[in-house]
């Protein structure tokens, strides 16, 4: 999951930041409205995180701003206003949510969590399934077969993204955008290698394999059992 974080605060938003990828996401910073908005107009994001109060474009202005462009990504609110007059003004504006600051790391992934399973397709229970492997979002666990597997969050987020695109081959363009952001050398061999160790864990010991190369392209995860036995 690709999130753009807009904050004008340096601490809390190297705060976040690290939370987040600590926690598996790919994360975009920006440190004003204007900032925020030229990168939120790209609609390469999954979510955009927004303070009400910034420098340049305020948070309310950059999401009137966006959805005027028709630009339907999810934005979650989170300020220091947390006034009932200010969160429904958030919401009317056509936010996802909007949590209030002081908050919980916990509570702020967990909604992060809810807005994906509402927006990007993802079931009611947080668990994504390819055959018999089992990835559940939720509790950031991952099992095959009912063997429990043991990721580190890149390779969660990896394979998090192939399954939410099970059957879709995924170019390393794809692939360095949503897991490891823009900046990422695309030609390094850190794809590559993080293939490899989701196929010795979720693939070597196990039938089907899922995890497939397509030369020249990129990589795709599906069962093509059905289909070789058809």
């Amino acid at each position: 999951m690709k999130i753009l974080y807009v904050e004008d605060d340096p601490t809390a938003r190297e705060y976040i930041h690290k939370g987040l990828v600590e926690q598996g996401f790919v994360v975009d910073v920006a440190p004003d409205g204007r900032a925020g908005f030229e990168r939120a107009l790209t609609g390469a994001y999954d979510l955009v995180i927004l303070d009400v109060m910034l420098p340049e474009i305020g948070g309310f202005d950059l999401l009137r701003e966006l959805r005027k462009r028709r630009i339907d990504t999810p934005v979650l609110f989170l300020s220091a206003r947390g006034e009932v007059g200010d969160r429904i003004e958030g919401l009317n504006l056509g936010a996802d949510d909007y949590l209030v600051k002081p908050f919980a790391f916990a509570e702020l992934t967990a909604r992060i969590r809810a807005i994906a399973r509402r927006r990007l397709g993802e079931p009611a229970d947080g668990r994504l399934e390819v055959a018999d492997l089992v990835l559940d979002v939720s509790r950031h666990a991952v099992e095959r077969g009912g063997h429990a597997i043991d990721l580190t969050p890149k390779e969660f987020a990896l394979l998090e993204y192939l399954m939410r695109n099970a059957g879709h081959v995924l170019s390393r363009t794809m692939i360095t955008e949503k897991v490891w952001g823009y900046g990422f050398d695309t030609y390094s061999n850190l794809i590559d290698v993080h293939i490899n160790h989701l196929r010795k864990k979720v693939d070597r010991d196990f039938e089907p394999k899922l995890i497939h190369t397509v030369k020249g392209v990129g990589y795709v995860l599906e069962d093509r059992s059905a289909a070789a036995e058809g």
